[in-house]
């Protein structure tokens, strides 16, 4: 890795915590350590993966812009022992972050070439150990190997999977954008011990929209 990424990370992780207001030291050591320009689409300008601004990776998905990585990783709010489930895996930078942070990473991706992909780059780094990613309508989630004390989901809902919900542990959160295709507000989701939900709304976000059994039906036009 050279010396010129590490120093792009560095001010990437330095803007987070100045400009962005992110305090979780574990997030920002997260982001420090992955090396986003291995996530973006080839072909991109090295330097534009550490601008904070969302990229494409193909397939009509991109990757988040770092800022609205660390803020939803900081609401998420993921230990050392917590069991992360991630809806939409993407090029796998999100995940990369995640498996930094958590015990185990299961996470979910339909679109089967973005998943080859970030499964590639998840052992290129050496994080296969505590990271599964399977092909698969993530709307659904994994009942297999549920509950997770933690649930991300990484694409525009119109409301938030009930399934996802159903797969939530007590004491859990869920972080999920929800709204209409174009615009939607971060909510967080937190389960307590009874399996009662509370949900709390935060900032206007964009994410590209989340397809599948319990979400949009359709790919957006064009």
């Amino acid at each position: 890795m050279s010396d010129s990424f590490a120093l792009a990370r560095e001010r990437m992780v330095r803007d987070l915590a100045a400009k962005r207001g992110i305090r979780d030291p574990r997030v920002l050591e997260a982001m420090r350590r992955v090396p986003r320009h291995l996530f973006v689409k080839e072909g991109t300008l090295p330097h534009l993966a550490y601008a904070d601004r969302a990229l494409s990776i193909g397939e009509q998905q991109t990757i988040s812009q770092p800022s609205i990585v660390a803020r939803m990783t900081e609401r998420l709010e993921v230990t050392p022992e917590s069991s992360v489930l991630e809806i939409g895996t993407g090029s796998g930078y999100q995940t990369a972050v995640l498996a930094l942070l958590a015990r185990r990473v299961f996470s979910l991706e339909r679109v089967a070439p973005l998943a080859r992909g970030a499964i590639a780059r998840i052992r290129e780094l050496g994080l296969e150990k505590n990271v599964k990613i399977q092909i698969f309508d993530g709307t659904v989630g994994w009942s297999d190997v549920a509950p997770f004390d933690r649930i991300l989901v990484t694409a525009a809902a119109p409301k938030v999977p009930d399934p996802l919900l159903d797969q939530l542990a007590p004491g859990g959160i869920l972080v999920v954008p929800e709204g209409t295709r174009e615009r939607q507000r971060l909510a967080v989701y937190r389960k307590d011990a009874r399996g009662e939900i509370e949900r709390q709304v935060g900032e206007e976000v964009a994410f590209v929209p989340l397809v599948g059994r319990y979400g949009w039906k359709t790919e957006p036009a064009g």
